[in-house]
């Protein structure tokens, strides 16, 4: 499907950490698993009689990942010890490295966004450059795991990058900065349309998407598009605080956790009286869906674009002794009207699909709105007073 496919993408994009679920989130603490599990005596007969040397940190992450693996819901996931700084930076929205966004291509890694005001800005990198070496490493053929390591490290310390620019080969030495990863830019539409891409509900995510919405109301916007195309979700407190922003003193969110203990968030009186549209696709989920979810229930917004992947379940994160961590769904979420969206997910009213090429279009952030069929379909029916 086009959300598996897009899914595997994320894999290919270097921005701030390794492509995780983003999911809600709430820290926990280590739990001792029984020294009398099966899992134990295994790990004790595999170390004791193994003809062969054998790695045992691969393998409790291998038993790890299977365990969490074997749960009957699809959101519970394991994260490594190696991954889990990474993870952590994801969920900041900000990292330690150089500043660029790249997809993968035959020779190398191309550039196709540069943050602003960041370190490879700053030393010459353009959009377009193609990464081909990263101090004296080759990134050509290389995994996006094993550019990255090249890339990133200390802050405070550099890179020497080469790229290929119009065929020619030019080298940059470039400081590794912490890097905030905006999450929501604001961009004037015609027709008086403002347009609000929110990235994630990560840290950050509701200042910035409120910030972004009052630019935009102060520059005359008389409608809003708020596109959730490829957000994977976030924190509930980022998503019940933006919609407490745009919804009047109305439910915002529901959940149940393990015990079937409901809580209810609400929103205040104060509210943004524009039209709205939302933009979804099949890799909006969690928070992302909630949000288009609470707005279209409540008549505020339009739904438009291709269906969402349906997700029910949040997942509180526990850290393990050996700096390891394992996301564990322990209770249900559900729209302010108490819909689950498990399997399910959201229909949009105005349904627009997309081919891949258009997709792909759409996920790096190289097609212009004028282009996009889905931002036209919402404009139209902002327009026509939908």
């Amino acid at each position: 499907s086009l959300m598996n496919k897009f899914l595997k993408v994320l894999s290919y994009v270097l921005v701030a950490a390794v492509a995780c679920a983003a999911t809600l989130l709430i820290s926990g603490n280590w739990q001792q698993i029984n020294p009398e599990s099966k899992l134990t005596q295994l790990a004790d007969l595999i170390d004791k009689y193994y003809a062969d040397d054998v790695d045992m940190g691969a393998l409790e992450d291998a038993a790890a990942n299977a365990m969490v693996e074997a749960l009957p819901d699809r959101w519970s996931y394991y994260i490594s010890a190696e991954e889990y700084a990474s993870y952590l930076e994801n969920k900041n929205n900000a990292y330690v490295g150089i500043g660029v966004t790249i997809q993968a291509v035959e020779e190398g890694y191309l550039i196709t966004k540069l943050s602003s005001g960041g370190p490879a800005e700053e030393a010459g990198l353009q959009p377009g450059d193609r990464m081909v070496m990263a101090d004296g490493h080759s990134l050509v053929g290389v995994p996006v795991e094993e550019c990255k390591g090249y890339v990133q490290g200390k802050e405070g310390t550099t890179v020497a990058i080469t790229v290929l620019r119009e065929g020619e080969a030019l080298t940059f030495t470039v400081e590794r900065r912490t890097v905030r990863t905006p999450v929501a830019t604001g961009t004037m539409l015609d027709n008086q349309i403002g347009l609000v891409k929110i990235a994630n509900f990560n840290s950050h995510c509701a200042d910035e998407t409120i910030a972004a919405v009052e630019t935009l109301l102060e520059q005359g916007a008389q409608a809003l598009i708020f596109d959730v195309r490829f957000n994977g979700g976030g924190y509930t407190k980022e998503m019940v605080a933006l919609l407490d922003y745009l919804l009047p003193a109305v439910p915002v969110f529901r959940t149940v956790d393990y015990k079937g203990k409901e809580s209810v968030d609400y929103s205040d009186a104060d509210c943004v009286e524009v039209p709205m549209a939302v933009l979804v696709n099949g890799s909006t989920y969690s928070a992302a869906e909630l949000f288009a979810a609470a707005l279209a229930e409540y008549d505020v917004a339009v739904l438009v674009g291709e269906q969402t992947t349906g997700k029910g379940y949040y997942q509180v994160t526990y850290q393990l002794q050996d700096g390891s961590a394992v996301a564990i769904s322990t209770g249900k979420y559900f729209t302010p009207k108490g819909v689950s969206l498990e399997g399910v997910g959201l229909t949009p009213g105005l349904y627009v699909a997309v081919d891949d090429q258009t997709a792909a279009g759409i996920y790096y952030g190289t097609l212009e709105p004028a282009d996009d069929p889905q931002i036209q379909v919402a404009v139209e029916a902002l327009l026509n007073g939908a």
